[in-house]
């Protein structure tokens, strides 16, 4: 991703991928993790896979980022070079990180990674320093995982669950309920905690990396807005919009 924005409110959402990004002028502000933060020009912003943020300018005049997106099985291998030990993926304890060095660092991947003349070993090779450089200045220990799940947990999870299964349904705060053996409202709290969404919000965004994939393959935006529960291909590109920051026919011309 590489874009100026001004008026463009991201909406609340996550990615499933580790995000890291620079932002190259301006200020951009968001929440994260119920704090607010601002990532002013240099500076790097690290998100979890699933870490629930929203984004928009500190000012009328706007700011300019990069974000490069990385799948975490590639920070597992990181992790070990960086530690000499496996030990899990790596957390990012801050979204904003001041450190030149990374920043730099990310500059260069992502200008490889849209250069045509870049070879594919340069772009590996670039990849790899990177991930390594971004867990070694800026990773938390990896968190534990915990003993056993909680009634919490579980609790989210089985809605979660049906979310997934049932894609395309409307379902209601009741089918999550049944389906998760609790009342409306210990699923509705439980989901927040866990997650960081409301199960609206969860269920939306599900939908929209649903319709994303199909675009990216080749789907017509019509016949993916219909495969993934949205009332037309008007309402897809509203949302994909808000969450992405671009048009789902700005995002098909891009992955052709």
């Amino acid at each position: 991703m590489y874009a100026h924005f001004e008026r463009h409110v991201y909406h609340r959402h996550s990615h499933e991928t580790y995000s890291f990004g620079v932002t190259e002028t301006g200020a951009q502000a968001f929440t994260c993790r119920g704090e607010a933060h601002t990532s002013a020009a240099g500076m790097v912003m690290a998100f979890n896979p699933e870490d629930p943020h929203d984004g928009h300018a500190a000012d009328a005049l706007g700011f300019t980022y990069r974000m490069v997106h990385i799948g975490p099985e590639l920070l597992t291998g990181a992790l070990a070079d960086a530690t000499g030990h496996r030990a899990g993926l790596p957390l990012f304890a801050s979204p904003v990180v001041d450190d030149p060095v990374l920043a730099g660092a990310l500059r260069a991947l992502h200008a490889a990674l849209l250069d045509d003349g870049a070879t594919a070993l340069r772009r590996d090779e670039l990849l790899q320093a990177t991930v390594a450089a971004i867990v070694r200045r800026a990773a938390t220990t990896p968190a534990h995982a915990p003993s056993g799940p909680t009634r919490s947990r579980r609790v989210a999870g089985q809605a979660r669950r049906l979310l997934h299964d049932r894609l395309t349904d409307d379902l209601t705060i009741d089918d999550l309920a049944r389906a998760a053996g609790a009342s409306r409202y210990a699923v509705y709290r439980a989901f927040r905690s866990e997650y960081g969404l409301s199960p609206s919000d969860y269920q939306r965004q599900l939908r929209l990396r649903t319709a994303r994939d199909l675009i990216a393959t080749g789907t017509p935006i019509g016949a993916a807005a219909a495969a993934t529960g949205f009332t037309d291909q008007a309402h897809l590109t509203r949302w994909f919009t808000r969450c992405f920051g671009l048009t789902p026919g700005a995002y098909r011309r891009a992955t052709r």
